[in-house]
């Protein structure tokens, strides 16, 4: 398991990481992660565990963390609480432990984390820090600091590991995603579909990070039509270009 303050932090979080081993069972060895969306409830299901994210507030996610032996579970980021606390009685769960990934309740730095299990698919808890084709604002840091985080840290975690973000912001990062490579067809084929989850309403999350690479401006910072876009040459130059311009950017309504 990978623990930290993520992106912008100056601390280490480690004993949080000793503090989990002891209070989880082997399933649920660690964790941190955000809210967002929504939409319906929805369980992804992996052998030893699984993954209840449950919509809270106006867009954000918190999650369940369930152990299959021993029934226990971890709450990330409960905006929430009554809410979560009703999920895991139906569910027939013990709640544990609770995990947050912000300095308070919402927003400030983002805490990516990652939690992996033996013969498992990594789990990506990213908070604030990355979201499917988009990525957190800046706030605290740099864009070098996000560059590191989403291309040398997180980029480098296997292919297939799901990751599971604070907010649902998909379609509207698609859309700019759009505007940055409007030749991109996996932005196109991304966008269709996340507006038809959003139009039955349900979740778009997770990505992974493989998907992320191909329509994610912010994780394509290195590629040639990204720069071009953005006027420079550099990925981190590019990163913080492109921010800013989401920051001002005009959503189209289509």
């Amino acid at each position: 398991m990978v623990l930290g303050r993520g992106l912008f932090g100056r601390r280490s979080v480690a004993v949080l990481g000793t503090y989990a081993r002891r209070s989880l069972g082997p399933a649920l060895l660690g964790a941190l992660f955000c809210c967002s969306s929504p939409g319906r409830r929805t369980r992804v299901e992996q052998a030893a565990m699984k993954v209840e994210l449950v919509p809270a507030l106006t867009d954000n996610y918190m999650y369940l963390l369930v152990d299959r032996d021993t029934r226990e579970a971890a709450v990330v980021d409960p905006a929430q609480p009554q809410k979560v606390v009703e999920v895991a009685k139906k569910q027939g769960v013990k709640l544990t432990t609770v995990l947050t990934t912000h300095h308070h309740c919402f927003r400030r730095a983002p805490r990516p984390a990652v939690v992996s299990w033996a013969q498992l698919s990594a789990l990506c808890l990213a908070g604030d820090t990355l979201f499917v084709a988009g990525c957190g604002k800046f706030y605290e840091g740099t864009a070098d600091e996000m560059y590191r985080a989403l291309l040398e840290v997180l980029g480098r975690l296997p292919p297939d590991t799901r990751v599971y973000c604070g907010h649902e912001y998909t379609v509207n990062n698609l859309k700019f995603a759009r505007h940055v490579e409007p030749h991109n067809p996996a932005i196109h084929e991304k966008l269709a579909w996340a507006k038809e989850k959003h139009r039955c309403g349900e979740p778009t999350v997770p990505s992974t990070i493989a998907e992320e690479f191909t329509y994610n401006p912010f994780m394509r910072v290195r590629e040639k039509s990204v720069q071009e876009h953005a006027g420079e040459s550099d990925p981190v130059t590019t990163m913080r270009a492109i921010r800013k311009e989401k920051d001002q950017f005009k959503m189209p309504r289509d």
